[in-house]
C-alpha cells in the first residue's frame, strides 16, 4: 500500500482591535442592527474616497513584530477584483506586491519552525445571512470594511496537530499583544486551509485544495483530516485531485465543491488609485516594538526558569491572558510566585471557571496583602478565605478590613508567646489531659488565649505553639 506525505498551509484572518473601520470612520463593533455601521465609503458608493486607518497599520506592524517578520519600508494597497454579493464594490482593498509584513514565523513546541510568507492588511467583506428558500439570502454590510490582517503560512505543516498548534500560537500572540480579540464564534478569526498529499519520496507537491472560512479549532482539525482521506481515496482509485475551493460543512462533517481555485492573476490586482503608498519609518517600527508586552513564549520561559513554576502551573496561567496579566501584577507587589499561583488556582479560578467572561473581581493589591498577612501568620487560614470572599464581592481594602474586624493580629510574637505560656501555667490539669486527649483539650487552650488577647491571636499559631510546647 502506498504511503503519503501531507502538506498543509493556512491563511488565517483576524479582525483588528480598532475603534473604526479600515478606510472610513464607521464603528468597528460586532453586532448591532444590520446595516447600521456603514457609510458610502465602506459600501463603495461612487465618488466616496477611502482614508487609511493609521491604527490599523500600527496593529499590523505589531502583529508582524510578534511573529518575527520583516517590516517593509513602503506598503502599497491594491484592488482585488471579484464579484460576490457581500462585497458591494466588486473589489476588496488588499495587498499583494508590497504587504506591510514579510517572512517571520512561529516555533512549535517540538522545535519545528512554521514559516510565514506574509502578513498583510485588508478590509473585511459583509456578511450573507441565509434565511430560507422563501425569504432568500440577506446581506449585512456592518462587517464590510472592518480592518483585517491575513497571515499566510508557507506549506510547512504535515498534520492537523501541527496546524492546530500553529493556529493557537498565532491567536495567543495577537491576544496578548492586544492586536485582536480573535473571537472565532463572532467571526473575529477565520481560517482557510490548503491541503495536498503526495506519495512518500515524491519531490513535487500534490495538487492543492482550499477549504474556506473555517471558524473553530475543532472544525480545522476535522476539515484537514477529511480532506486528507478524500484525496487519498481519489489517488488510490487512480484518479486525479482537482485544484479547487471547497466549502466545509462542520455539521455534516464533509466538504463540497464551490469553484475552481483562483490564482492571483484571476483577481486582476492593480494599485488602488485612491490610496497612496504608505511610508513606514524605522523609528516608528522600533517605537511599536517597545510597546509589545511579554508574549506567551517569553512568559513561559520566565515562569519555568526564573520563577521555577511547574509545567502545569505555567500552562494554567498562560491559558488566558487575564490570568497571566493578573499573576504578573501580583508578583510585582509580592515576589513569591508559587504562593501567588496557588491562590490563583485554588481561589480565583474556582470562582470564575463557570463564567463566560473571565473577570477577576479582586485587585492584585488585595490578593497579595491577604497572602502576605497569612504567610506572616497575622491572620488565620479561615480568616484569609473569608477576607478573600469579602474582597471579591466588594471593593474594600483587605488590610483595613482585617484590622477593623479583628482578623489582623497586632500582637508581637514575644507578646503572644508570653500570653500562651501564662495559659499553660494557669491550667496544669489541662496540660496533663492534653497528653491523652489533645484534640479535646486544644479548643480549651485556644479559647483561653483568645480571651486574653481579645480575639487577636492567630488560632493556627496558638495550636502549633502549644502542641510543640507540650510535647
Amino acid at each position: 500500500m502506498k504511503d503519503y506525505e501531507i502538506t498543509i498551509g493556512l491563511e488565517v484572518h483576524a479582525e483588528l482591535k480598532t475603534n473604526t473601520k479600515c478606510f472610513c470612520s464607521c464603528k468597528n463593533e460586532f453586532g448591532g442592527e444590520p446595516n447600521t455601521h456603514c457609510c458610502p465609503i465602506c459600501v463603495g458608493m461612487p465618488g466616496a474616497l477611502p482614508v487609511i486607518n493609521k491604527r490599523a497599520v500600527e496593529l499590523t506592524i505589531k502583529a508582524g513584530l510578534c511573529m518575527g517578520c520583516d517590516i517593509n519600508d513602503i506598503a502599497v494597497f491594491e484592488r482585488k477584483n471579484y464579484f460576490y454579493p457581500d462585497l458591494s464594490k466588486a473589489y476588496q482593498i488588499s495587498q499583494l506586491v508590497r504587504p506591510i509584513c514579510l517572512h517571520g514565523g512561529v516555533k512549535l513546541d517540538s522545535g519545528k519552525f512554521i514559516r510565514l510568507n506574509r502578513i498583510h492588511l485588508e478590509e473585511d467583506a459583509g456578511k450573507l445571512v441565509h434565511k430560507s428558500e422563501t425569504v432568500g439570502t440577506l446581506i449585512d454590510y456592518n462587517r464590510g470594511g472592518v480592518p483585517l490582517i491575513e497571515m499566510v503560512s508557507e506549506p510547512d505543516m504535515a498534520s492537523s496537530d501541527e496546524a492546530l498548534e500553529f493556529l493557537a500560537k498565532l491567536r495567543e500572540n495577537l491576544i496578548y499583544a492586544d492586536i485582536a480579540e480573535c473571537k472565532m464564534q463572532e467571526g473575529g478569526m477565520r481560517c482557510d486551509v490548503n491541503v495536498s498529499i503526495r506519495e512518500k519520496g515524491q519531490k513535487e507537491f500534490g495538487t492543492k485544495v482550499e477549504m474556506k472560512n473555517i471558524n473553530s479549532f475543532k472544525a480545522v482539525e476535522r476539515a484537514i483530516n477529511f480532506e486528507v482521506e478524500r484525496q487519498k481515496d481519489i489517488l488510490k482509485s487512480g484518479g486525479k485531485v482537482r485544484q479547487e475551493t471547497r466549502r466545509w460543512d462542520d455539521v455534516a462533517g464533509e466538504s463540497s465543491s464551490m469553484r475552481s481555485k483562483e490564482d492571483s492573476k484571476d483577481y486582476r490586482y492593480f494599485p488602488d488609485p485612491d490610496i497612496l503608498a504608505i511610508e513606514i519609518p524605522r523609528e516608528n517600527v522600533e517605537k511599536l516594538r517597545k510597546e509589545l508586552p511579554l508574549l506567551p513564549a517569553e512568559r513561559k520561559e520566565k515562569y519555568l526558569g526564573e520563577y521555577g513554576l511547574s509545567q502545569y502551573d505555567t500552562n494554567l496561567l498562560l491559558s488566558e491572558k487575564v490570568y497571566s496579566d493578573f499573576f504578573e501584577a501580583c508578583v510585582k507587589l509580592y515576589n513569591k510566585p508559587k504562593s501567588v499561583v496557588n491562590w490563583i488556582q485554588s481561589q480565583v479560578l474556582t470562582l470564575i471557571k463557570d463564567e463566560d467572561e473571565k473577570e477577576i473581581k479582586i485587585s492584585a493589591k488585595n490578593l497579595t496583602e491577604i497572602i502576605e498577612m497569612l504567610e506572616k501568620k497575622e491572620i488565620s487560614q479561615q480568616d484569609s478565605r473569608t477576607l478573600f470572599a469579602k474582597c471579591w464581592e466588594e471593593n474594600i481594602d483587605a488590610k483595613e478590613y482585617a484590622k477593623k474586624t479583628g482578623m489582623l493580629s497586632t500582637l508581637s510574637e514575644d507578646e503572644l508567646e508570653k500570653i500562651m505560656d501564662e495559659v499553660l501555667s494557669e491550667n496544669p490539669k489541662a496540660c496533663e489531659d492534653f497528653k491523652s486527649t489533645p484534640d479535646k483539650v486544644m479548643p480549651f487552650f485556644i479559647g483561653q488565649v483568645m480571651k486574653k488577647t481579645k480575639g487577636k491571636a492567630n488560632s493556627e499559631v496558638v495550636r502549633k505553639y502549644i502542641t510543640e510546647k507540650l510535647k
